[in-house]
Parts: C-alpha cells; structure tokens; sequence
C-alpha cells in the first residue's frame, strides 16, 4: 500500500507529483476494498499454498498489493485521473477565490 501522509494547512499548495501520489493511493484502497470480497470467496484450500488460516490472515496484505500495483501501472478504475483533476480544480479555486454575491455587493 502506497504510504499516506498528511496533508499540510489549509492554504499550503501542493505539488502535482504529491498529488498524483495521493490520488493513487485513493484508488489503490478503493481498488482493495472492491476486490477484498471476490477473494473472501476463493476455496483456498484447493491453492497452492494449501489454505489454513494463515493463509487467511495474509489475504488482505496481498489484495493490497494487487490493488496498489494495479493502481500504480494505470491498470485500475481510471479513478485517479478523476481525482487529481478534481484536486487541482480545488487548489486552482483556492488560489483564485470567486466572490460571493455577498461581497460584490458591498460598498
């Protein structure tokens, strides 16, 4: 799973790399959560590795991993695009804030 890290305070600008690693770190857990249930119903005691709990306990770790590599190689849901367009959007209009009705009214 690609690492998260915080975001700073309002008003700092973020660069699009750090953007682009933060949207597809959003995908790569939305990628994970979508998958976790088509593996929870895999018989695995007929795999490789003979199933047991233990391989029970090391499914979630490797969803993950399918879910970041997927994300990382452009493979996933396209939904990183869509999410650092909308970031940047924001941090546009946070640069360039419209004035309300309400302020263009003022004397």
């Amino acid at each position: 799973m690609i690492p998260l890290t915080p975001l700073p305070p309002t008003g700092g600008a973020q660069t699009p790399a750090r953007m682009r690693q933060a949207a597809q770190a959003f995908e790569a857990q939305v990628l994970g959560q979508l998958m976790q249930p088509a593996f929870a119903t895999v018989d695995s005691s007929k795999s490789a590795f003979g199933g047991g709990s233990a391989e029970a306990q090391w499914r979630p770790m490797l969803v993950d991993a399918f879910a970041t590599q997927a994300a990382r190689s452009g493979q996933g849901i396209g939904l990183q695009d869509l999410v650092l367009r909308h970031m940047l959007r924001l941090q546009e209009a946070a640069r360039h804030p419209t004035p309300t009705t309400e302020e263009e009214n003022r004397p």
